[in-house]
């Protein structure tokens, strides 16, 4: 019986710690695979967040750690672009005419023009100033066009990925239950030539996406990257030295 008893233990024994070495090397990997998963979505948001924030520096000259401002830029401001046909040859540069200088003209032969009379559109008004403007044909500028557009900020810059409805998500940590990123600035940084340079930092820790899975893992993550002197976690752009707004994973 005791026999019996003792093997049956072993048995026991044997299949205890076959399932814990088995679990020491399936641990690791279930909670990359998952890491991987999360930090894609995590990413994403990430390089959305990104485009935003540059779009607005470019508009207003500084970057803004105010989430909802931006969420709120990207719904109610257009988008300004210039339509160009056309360009300056060698010559024309040689003879010091500069892109400002041809689109005054330009401007100036549009403006001559609307006086006189009325056009259907932009191409009729362009094929008559090109042919009859002196200036214009002085300057060699027949078939150059520059013309200002107003287009919807967030279908010009997201290109249907996101609407006005659901543009705010971009703002929020996936898997995190409803977190959002941690932005700094520091519109105030100046080069070592004394040139500003507007500096903006979106994060998003570890624990913030991670929280809900396996804890040791996550610790041991946290843990390694901090004594590498890495974020522990994902984030775009930095605020104390430029990095073309650059993410970790890049």
């Amino acid at each position: 019986m005791s026999k019996t008893i003792f093997r049956t233990l072993l048995c026991l024994s044997v299949i205890a710690l076959a399932y814990f070495c088995v679990m020491s090397v399936v641990k690791p990997i279930r909670f990359d695979q998952q890491r991987a998963e999360r930090s894609n979505y995590v990413i994403k948001n990430l390089v959305a967040l990104r485009t935003a924030e540059v779009e607005f520096q470019h508009v207003n000259s500084r970057y803004t750690a105010n989430l909802d401002s931006l969420v709120l830029f990207l719904r109610n401001t257009p988008k300004k672009e210039v339509l160009k046909e056309g360009s300056l040859t060698e010559k024309q540069l040689e003879a010091g005419l500069t892109e400002h200088k041809a689109v005054k003209i330009l401007n100036q032969a549009k403006a001559k023009a609307q006086k006189k009379q009325q056009f259907e559109n932009a191409e009729q008004l362009y094929n008559y100033i090109w042919e009859n403007d002196k200036d214009v044909k002085s300057n060699g500028l027949q078939g150059f066009r520059r013309d200002t557009i107003y287009k919807d900020m967030i279908e010009t810059l997201y290109k249907g990925a996101y609407t006005k409805e659901n543009i705010a998500d971009i703002i929020v940590i996936p898997f995190s239950n409803g977190q959002r990123f941690e932005v700094e600035v520091n519109n105030d940084y100046k080069t070592s030539q004394g040139i500003r340079v507007p500096l903006f930092e979106a994060r998003a820790h570890f624990n913030t996406y991670l929280g809900d899975l396996n804890d040791q893992e996550r610790v041991n993550l946290i843990d390694k990257e901090t004594q590498l002197e890495h974020y522990p976690g994902l984030k775009v752009g930095d605020i104390y030295a430029p990095n073309n707004n650059a993410g970790n994973w890049e």
